[in-house]
């Protein structure tokens, strides 16, 4: 699967601002400097990785530059800048204030994406470490955010840039959310509640149905109702999988010893 991360860098939509810039090099802060001049220190800061002195660069040429459409570039920079520098949350407020701010924006399908992958790195960097932390713990509100964030991308910007890759993010986390579900059935199995077991399972079946999941979650469904003498419903439950999946390795494996990485067996 291949995102394109060359996609998340904004790049210049103000078509008017290259000419301006040209020869801006000096990073030094000063007060009569022209809100163009800070504007391209910002951008060279962030060329080096000074994300923390680009952001105070960008927030004065946003406060210079009020109502105008640098302004805006620069709050958008600073949301970029934010996100780089592991200031998550801040990005996001910042990305909120623009989409709230200048609904009739130029840039507004880029800061929709913006925030939606923001959303998405954190939740990479969560299923990065999923074998190190107790599932049932875990919370998967990022990836929500995320596909919601991509969601209005696609909706309201079909035809953005964007939108081809947030589709491609979008079934990324269709997949990750499902098998969150099936680590926790898992779980519950393992330690006997095998109502809650069932539970997540049928919601796994019921809510991601077109998941590789799907396989694993019919057939704890299956054991759960046998351990818990609902023979009707487990003999449903092993009709669907059989159905659906005539050579399903669940049936001569069994629920896996250990939770590999989902994305190894999809």
């Amino acid at each position: 699967m291949k995102f394109l991360l060359s996609a998340v860098r904004p790049t210049l939509w103000i078509a008017a601002l290259a000419l301006s810039l040209a020869g801006c090099g000096s990073t030094a802060i000063n007060d009569k400097d022209s809100a163009e001049k800070l504007y391209a220190d910002a951008r060279d800061e962030m060329s080096s990785g000074n994300y923390e002195k680009a952001i105070k660069l960008l927030e004065r040429v946003e406060g210079k530059a009020a109502g105008s459409t640098l302004a805006q570039q620069a709050i958008l920079e600073q949301a970029y800048a934010q996100w780089r520098s592991g200031e998550r949350a801040t990005s996001l407020a910042t990305l909120e204030r623009f989409i709230k701010t200048h609904p009739s924006s130029p840039a507004l399908d880029y800061a929709m994406y913006l925030k939606g992958i923001v959303n998405f790195n954190d939740n990479l960097g969560i299923l990065s470490s999923i074998s190190r932390q107790d599932i049932s713990e875990r919370d998967q509100q990022a990836s929500r955010d995320a596909y919601q964030a991509f969601k209005q991308l696609v909706d309201q910007f079909p035809d953005s840039k964007y939108s081809a890759d947030a589709r491609v993010r979008m079934d990324y986390i269709v997949n990750a959310l499902a098998e969150y579900e099936l680590h926790v059935a898992r779980y519950y199995y393992r330690r006997g509640a095998y109502v809650a077991a069932a539970n997540r399972a049928q919601y796994t079946v019921r809510e991601y149905q077109q998941t590789p999941s799907v396989e694993e979650a019919l057939y704890i469904m299956g054991q759960c109702y046998d351990k818990l003498g609902l023979n009707e419903l487990r003999d449903d439950a092993d009709r669907v999988l059989k159905t659906n999946y005539p050579d399903s390795r669940f049936m001569r494996e069994g629920i896996r010893k250990r939770d590999a990485p989902w994305w190894q067996f999809w």
